[in-house]
Parts: C-alpha cells; structure tokens; sequence
C-alpha cells in the first residue's frame, strides 16, 4: 500500500513500515534507542515494523522487505545528509522527515545561513578556518565556537575561551574538533541561554531551556541523564518564546523541511530580543526518552505514539496533525 496511512473509512490501515536506525555515524547509539523507541510504538499502533540497522548493503536489504515507507530514524551522516534520503527517492520508497535537497542543505551549517540570512533570520557571523591555521593563532577575537560544518548534535564543538586549556594559540596536542577534521566553522560565542523549539508539519509545538551542569549543551549533556534540565516550557517573556517559534516555523519552510524538525537558538538575556541567535535547524531530531521533541509534543498534549503516527501520515500526503487542535 502506498498513500494515506488512514483507510477510506477513517480506521488508520496497517502499513508495512521499516524503521531505519544506527548507521555508522558518531550518533549510531542515540540513533539506536531513537529507532527501538519509534519501532515500538509504531507496533503499538498495529503497524508490521522491520528494524534496519543501516549498513553499506542497505539499499538491498530494502528492496528485499519491501516497505510501504520507511521511517528515518538515523542521526548524522549519512541519514541526515542527503545522502539516505537520494537512495530512496531513486527506489521510490516513501520515507519520513526531509528531503534530499533540504538535508543537503540544513546539516551543512554555512549553506544554512546562506539560506537563511537573507530572509533576516538572526544568526552569528562565522567563517570557516583550516584546522592547522589555530595553531599559529585565533581567527577572531576570545571567546568563539568551533564546531565541525557537517555534525549535528553538538559533536566536535569546542568553546575557546580567554582561560581555556587548549593553550594560546591552540596547541597541535589539545584535544578537540582540530585534531579531526580539516576545516571547522568559527563563529562568535553567543553568552546567555540555550532554547529549542520543535516544528511538526506546519506548527510551532513550544520553547523548552536547556540548562546543563557543564554550561554547555554538547553531546554528553544530550543524551546522558541528568546532565541537563529541561524547562518545558521555558520560563521566558512571551515575546521572546514567540519569536523562537517564528523563527523556527519560518526557517522549517524556507529551508523545505518536512515531518518534525528543531531549531536551537542561544539567546543573551541581556540584550532582550536583539540577543536571540538561531544557530541551527535539526532536520532528524532525537526520538529518545530525553529527546526534546517528544518532550515538546508532550506538553501539548501529543503522545510519543500519536506523534510517530502523525510524522508517518505526513510523509505519505496525510493532514491530520494531533488530537488537540
């Protein structure tokens, strides 16, 4: 069956649905526990559910199960590149979330402000630097952000402070993002709080603040308990919530996401609405027990079920968004 998930009747029909996860990426553990919690509540709903661990053979394990969509429950390259999303759109396979063009552009952080900055969505300035040249000396003044151009989840970002131990200039022996890769993006540290908001289809679900024991939203404080408190929703003027929600909607649809996505902003307090700073948009957000969508979703009243059934049924051309509108 191919199309709506919903029969002529109304009843919701049962679909064949492989639930792509792992891979070979730096995120394959999150991706893991995103895909078995999806799987799971897909077969809750009575869907027939095949697990795909994604390795190089994927594109015939597929072909060999025959899926009516798949759901795209990777995390990083190459499920959030672009790169998943060509294969199944060259074996017309539905599947879930972005396509092709839209993760092409959305993981690579400098085509994602070359998007979105002329349609004056606030984001920091930045330019990328070859590794080696931070060892002779900063590209721009203390503190700044290096972050690899084609992560997500925070992997590989280091904050380089006036006190950091990374020496000054950056010593070739200092752990950090230089030793892996050859170009980073620089960009000025933005002081003040971290602040999310999910998109589902066409609607805004919230704010949630981030507030982590390290100070910093990285990997580790993502996805191990406790390291992160989450204020859902955020305790913020109303103005500032309402412009993080426009941004977020206005930078899901200039950018063509599709399904669910996040964008995470930081926003200097201090400086009111003038300090808040998109700095990216998350086209394959987590679906774990601590993932920030469902958590968003549920605070509006969407179930973790409801919201994996609502992403299937927009992927296959469905209008219905939840039970609460």
């Amino acid at each position: 069956m191919r199309g709506s998930s919903l029969s002529p009747e109304g009843e919701r029909a049962r679909l064949h649905i492989a639930v792509l996860m792992g891979g070979w990426s730096a995120e394959r553990e999150v991706s893991l526990m995103s895909g078995e919690g999806v799987a799971k509540a897909l077969e809750s709903r009575g869907h027939q559910v095949t697990r795909v661990d994604m390795d190089r053979n994927v594109a015939a394990v597929l072909a060999g199960i025959r899926p009516d969509i798949v759901f795209n429950a990777l995390h990083g390259t190459p499920g959030e590149d672009g790169s998943v999303q060509g294969m199944l759109d060259l074996m017309q396979i539905p599947y879930t979330h972005s396509g092709m063009a839209t993760s092409v552009i959305a993981i690579d952080k400098v085509l994602t402000k070359q998007a979105l900055l002329p349609h004056g969505i606030p984001m920091p300035g930045g330019h990328i630097v070859r590794s080696e040249s931070l060892y002779a000396g900063d590209p721009m003044p203390r503190p700044y952000v290096l972050k690899p151009v084609n992560e997500g989840s925070s992997v590989g970002v280091a904050i380089v402070r006036a006190d950091s131990n990374y020496g000054d200039p950056i010593s070739p022996d200092a752990a950090g993002p230089w030793q892996k890769f050859d170009e980073l993006l620089a960009e000025p540290f933005i002081k003040g709080r971290e602040l999310t908001t999910a998109v589902l289809g066409d609607r805004a679900l919230g704010v949630t603040e981030l507030q982590t024991k390290s100070g910093f939203y990285d990997y580790d404080a993502k996805y191990t308990d406790g390291l992160t408190l989450h204020i859902c929703p955020a305790e913020i003027p109303e103005d500032i919530a309402a412009m993080c929600m426009d941004i977020a909607l206005k930078a899901h649809n200039i950018l063509g996401c599709k399904g669910a996505s996040r964008s995470d902003f930081r926003w200097d307090d201090e400086k009111g609405a003038d300090g808040l700073y998109l700095l990216e948009v998350n086209t394959q957000p987590g679906m774990t027990p601590l993932s920030l969508v469902p958590e968003q979703a549920a605070a509006i009243g969407i179930s973790y079920a409801d919201l994996v059934e609502i992403i299937v049924e927009q992927a296959l051309g469905g209008t219905r968004h939840d039970d609460t509108d």
